[in-house]
């Protein structure tokens, strides 16, 4: 493969920075609050197209894929950026086109790329996270289906507007679209590392119309590997994005910070320190950028994906611990890089 970047992915994360740099400050990083979105931010992805731009046009989109979202996720990484976009762009709306009927697809894929409103992926249960293998389950009734169980930890979850949720049927494993509004939906917030929005989605006999069915009554049944090979190198790119960015301002720092006359980085215990974290971030986004591109040519990718996953959380711990010990104590770096050395540490912990 061709690990250079293409004209448009290079376009599209140029765009993307100069609007985040512009909506997300070093000093602010807690502005969305405690649910994790701004809702100015998201309004200026939309009105950039950056949302619709990996999508097909027949929903509006410019026919870009999954190489460029990446793009884009590895640039909210480096911003650490209140952005659902991995939940609502990289996966459901993404599966909604790629899986769902002509309908779904017009009235949720659409509307979700113009930034009208968040969707996301109810994956995780109290007790596993594999969506083949869901403990939810769907039993037919006349007319639908009615849904019973308990997701936790969805991203995004108090503000999402629609979830893909797999549920276990007597076919089967399927995906339906439900919403916050449906009867016998509860959605309880959660408190998660990384100060990200999420919440716990608790399906009390909830009755849905047969056309709730993701891709419907024939559904494809390869949706359930679909989505966590995709949420696995989605979450990997934002991860590159986070310890790229902590390297290059601990870099910064120790060029700039003087000690007996000199650059602390030309000290050779701070140099090897900067040199073993460079090597530790271009193995993450060697083996990310290698996931991503089997994925978007249709190739197996799970050991790819794992690799990628592995990678991260191996890897993702030491330049935040070489940040923290480069540049932790002065009171300078303290408003700035703290928040990239603690998403970092999310993934090594």
């Amino acid at each position: 493969m061709d690990f250079l970047l293409n004209e448009n992915q290079q376009e599209l994360a140029a765009l993307s920075r100069r609007i985040l740099n512009g909506q997300v400050t070093a000093d602010r990083p807690d502005q969305a609050g405690c649910d994790g979105f701004d809702p100015a931010l998201w309004a200026a992805l939309a009105r950039a197209d950056i949302l619709s731009a990996a999508l097909p046009e027949s929903v509006g989109g410019a026919g870009l894929g999954l190489l460029e979202q990446c793009s884009v996720l590895a640039e909210i990484g480096r911003a650490v950026a209140p952005a659902p976009y991995l939940e609502s762009i990289v996966l459901d709306a993404s599966a909604i086109v790629r899986f769902g009927t002509p309908d779904q697809q017009r009235q949720w894929a659409e509307p979700a790329g113009r930034g009208e409103f968040i969707l996301t992926a109810a994956l995780a249960e109290e007790d596993g996270d594999d969506p083949a293998a869901p403990s939810a389950t769907a039993e037919p009734v006349p007319g639908g289906w009615l849904l019973s169980g308990v997701k936790t930890a969805v991203p995004a979850a108090p503000r999402a507007a629609l979830m893909l949720v797999p549920a276990r049927t007597p076919r089967g494993v399927a995906v339906f679209l439900v919403g916050p509004a449906d009867a016998g939906v509860t959605v309880q917030r959660q408190q998660v590392t990384g100060g990200v929005s999420a919440g716990r989605l608790v399906l009390a006999g909830v009755e849905l119309p047969g056309d709730r069915v993701l891709g419907g009554p024939e559904a494809d049944p390869d949706i359930t590997d679909w989505l966590p090979g995709r949420g696995t190198v989605g979450e990997c790119a934002l991860q590159l994005g986070v310890v790229e960015r902590a390297l290059e301002m601990t870099s910064e720092y120790a060029r700039s910070r003087m000690q007996f006359g000199r650059p602390i980085g030309s000290f050779q215990a701070v140099a090897q320190r900067l040199a073993d974290a460079f090597i530790d971030v271009e193995a993450v986004r060697l083996t990310m950028w290698r996931a991503a591109w089997r994925l978007s040519e249709g190739l197996p990718c799970d050991s790819s994906a794992s690799t990628s996953a592995i990678r991260c959380i191996a890897t993702s711990s030491r330049p935040s611990t070489t940040s923290s010990r480069v540049a932790g104590p002065p009171p300078s770096c303290a408003g700035s890089a703290r928040h990239w050395r603690e998403q970092a540490d999310c993934w090594g912990n």
